[in-house]
């Protein structure tokens, strides 16, 4: 038995995950199929079905099935810099030295990749209404950095963005948009899919994902150009000729016919896994009324995530003390009040898992030095407040008030209960 502010919580006999791969038998049937039919590298049956299947649930015309979704975001990223700036030289990336604007809070995958190509990623701030990237600070970006000329946008947890304004304010500077829908397949915005708003767009089949290939990702494009640019550079880059033949630097980065024969298995749960995520975020929500929280929340008039992760962030004037260093946190119990590492520990406490939000990156060792934009608390922009001092920081605030709840869609109501009551008993 466990004491959480003097309530007893017995510890679950199995662990409950954040969020685990669910298979459904399906997807070992098509790895046998490549296994028999001795298809296991690069090329085969699987990874044509896959792609022609996330085309039809996603609406883009081509798709490129990829080892990573890291992979797929690195292509969109080199393609989205020689399309404004021009073939890049050998060794120098397609945006070396350039300014890129990028989302803020999300994992550093979105991200790494502008350095990949030899860019300087701006990190745009959050806005409270989808923890999204902010269209007001991207607008200031414009201004404080002309050279932008590509955009790299992130959908938090499943959640779409600001799509609109984000879109109309990149249109206004004749910027590329790079689409990272790694975390939102399945989401909705205006009764469009996500994957579909960038030039050029990224999902992710990573062991976590709303349905996954252990691992995989796939690049999206309407641009049959760049499909094919992203099926050449995949393979090495090689040439149509006999023998090896390479005129350009090529990656190692095609989906495999086994990986592609789990990620067949699971698309045609999609919309039972979005079900199952949908119904964890809606019995959090009524669990956990009366509390001094609210859950991650979304534009209910334009969009439908996918709820891949349900998140929740505490009142500021219910939050407990909490010091975070760059490895560890410490926090102070205070009765009527709580924070996301007692939280998180009391979650750890009867064996489920949960998590940090994401640290945005402009809080991150890696990029401390690069220019940060935020909006004022008049509404205004401006450039690396975090130093000033005297701006909103709204990533590092959810940063610092948020946590991801155990998301699990194998999760039974009554273990999601016991989870509810854990986070009630640490507000006493």
């Amino acid at each position: 038995m466990f004491d959480i502010k003097n309530h007893l919580f017995e510890k679950f006999d199995h662990k409950v995950w954040l969020s685990s791969p669910t298979m459904h038998g399906d997807e070992l049937k098509y790895m046998t199929e490549a296994y028999e039919t001795n298809w296991m590298s690069t090329v085969g049956k699987n990874i044509n079905e896959v792609e022609a299947q996330i085309c039809e649930i996603v609406g883009c015309k081509y798709a490129v099935a990829l080892c990573a979704g890291t992979a797929a975001l690195h292509l969109a990223m080199k393609l989205a810099g020689e399309k404004v700036y021009g073939k890049a030289e050998i060794g120098k990336g397609a945006l070396f030295n350039r300014h890129v604007a990028a989302s803020d809070m999300t994992f550093c995958a979105t991200d790494n990749p502008i350095v990949y190509e030899g860019g300087i990623p701006v990190f745009i701030d959050t806005e409270y209404d989808t923890w999204n990237m902010d269209p007001v600070a991207l607008e200031k970006a414009f201004e404080l950095y002309p050279d932008i000329k590509v955009v790299v946008v992130a959908h938090l947890y499943g959640t779409p963005g600001k799509i609109d304004e984000i879109r109309s304010v990149c249109d206004k500077h004749g910027a590329v948009i790079v689409e990272d829908a790694a975390e939102s397949l399945g989401a909705t915005y205006k009764g469009a899919e996500t994957g579909t708003f960038g030039d050029f767009n990224a999902i992710s089949f990573n062991g976590n994902k709303i349905i996954t290939g252990s691992s995989g990702g796939m690049f999206l494009t309407d641009d049959l150009d760049a499909a094919n640019k992203v099926r050449k550079w995949s393979t090495q880059a090689r040439e149509n000729a006999a023998w090896y033949q390479h005129e350009e630097l090529g990656y190692n980065y095609r989906m495999s016919n086994v990986i592609a024969g789990v990620v067949r298995g699971q698309i045609p749960y999609l919309e039972e896994h979005i079900a199952q995520k949908k119904a964890i975020y809606e019995r959090y929500k009524e669990g956990l009324k009366g509390l001094p929280v609210q859950m991650n929340p979304y534009d209910v008039e334009n969009s439908e995530p996918n709820f891949w992760l349900s998140c929740m962030i505490i009142d500021k004037d219910a939050m407990c003390k909490q010091v975070r260093g760059e490895q560890d946190a410490l926090y102070s119990p205070e009765h009527g009040k709580s924070c996301p590492t007692e939280i998180l520990e009391a979650i750890a406490s009867i064996n489920a898992e949960g998590r940090p939000i994401w640290k945005p990156m402009h809080m991150q060792p890696t990029f401390r030095m690069n220019p940060f934009i935020v909006r004022d608390g008049n509404g205004r922009a401006r450039s690396n407040a975090y130093i000033a001092g005297s701006c909103l920081d709204v990533g590092m605030d959810i940063f610092e008030r948020g946590l991801c709840l155990p998301s699990d869609n194998k999760m039974t109501a009554e273990e999601q209960d016991k989870i509810i009551d854990v986070i009630r008993a640490c507000f006493e």
